[in-house]
């Protein structure tokens, strides 16, 4: 292909990414990784999903599920042996390079060059990218600066702290000013105090710099504090896809009110009250699951006349009970 012909391709392509409204789309997506003697392991079966170019998006799963190895997918770094993928809508394999232009990637424990300082290596990752001149040097500073690097623009990779490693790789995949971003377990490591600061982090590049999203995690605060949308993986398949409220909605967790008490108690009746899902009684403390819609709050308590309740504490169901419930 003629250089000229390239170059109107790309920009043609260009403007098909500035037109998609999905980030991600991919239907029947499988990988498994061969081992040097007999059958491979399959870690992905059969994906398919979209993912909205205005949301931040998350894969959520126990170790192993296949989060890490779908973002590689996404980001271009592999290729699945069946399905297709588009990114922005663009060709997955035909049009890997424009794509890399336009997305970036930060993943737990960042690995830089250990003896260069932390603008020495965000300078070597933004020629890296096609950076030259003052162009190179603006965008540096305004990294450093987004990222509250400043005092520590001198400092060596090798003492900065796990906090700052973090910050400095977002600080590295926002060098090229991506529309796409993927974060592979982002708070990994980090004490909870640098975690949230980490995520809020996360929150202003989507909502200011209008970024995409997609990010992975085993972190329930994370997912339900980020996420729009939440697909949970066990073992290479989604078990569920859906908003993180009407996950737990889906899956009848329901507010959990806990009675502590002295004396007689009809746990038979109790489970009868429409709207109870669940009792578990014992030794003087029942625990009760009910469907947040039912105002049957006071029929519980009624049914506790005869008994001396010591205290009531009422619990809404969390990102952590779809979590247990999805992962038998």
């Amino acid at each position: 292909m003629a250089p000229g012909k390239a170059r109107a391709l790309a920009s043609e392509e260009v403007d098909k990414v500035i037109m998609a409204d999905k980030s991600v789309e991919c239907k029947g997506i499988c990988k498994s990784y061969q081992r040097l003697f007999g059958s491979g392991t399959m870690v992905l079966k059969d994906i398919s999903l979209d993912i909205d170019a205005a949301e931040i998006f998350g894969l959520l799963g126990p170790n192993g599920s296949g989060k890490t190895t779908l973002i590689s997918i996404f980001s271009t770094l592999i290729y699945p042996e069946q399905g297709h993928l588009r990114i922005m809508g663009l060709d997955a394999k035909r049009d890997k390079d424009v794509i890399r232009k336009l997305i970036n990637i930060s993943s737990a424990k960042p690995n830089f060059p250990w003896s260069l300082t932390v603008k020495e290596n965000l300078r070597h990752y933004g020629m890296l990218y096609g950076l030259h001149g003052s162009t190179l040097a603006k965008t540096v500073e305004d990294q450093i600066d987004a990222f509250e690097l400043g005092e520590y623009r001198d400092m060596k990779f090798e003492d900065l702290s796990t906090g700052l490693k973090q910050r400095l790789s977002l600080a590295k995949a926002m060098l090229n000013r991506p529309r796409l971003l993927f974060l592979d377990e982002p708070t990994t490591g980090l004490d909870p105090d640098m975690s949230m600061k980490t995520r809020l982090l996360i929150q202003r590049i989507h909502h200011e710099q209008g970024v995409s999203v997609v990010l992975s995690t085993h972190y329930m605060p994370e997912a339900e504090m980020l996420c729009d949308r939440i697909a949970f993986l066990r073992k290479g398949e989604i078990v569920a896809l859906d908003t993180p409220q009407n996950l737990k909605n889906h899956l009848g967790l329901g507010e959990r009110v806990v009675v502590r008490y002295v004396g007689p108690m009809d746990i038979a009746k109790l489970e009868e009250v429409p709207g109870v899902l669940s009792v578990t009684a014992v030794s003087g403390r029942a625990e009760i699951v009910i469907d947040r819609s039912t105002e049957n709050l006071d029929r519980i308590i009624k049914l506790f006349s005869r008994a001396n309740i010591l205290d009531i504490s009422i619990k809404e169901p969390d990102l952590e009970d779809v979590f247990l419930e999805l992962a038998r």
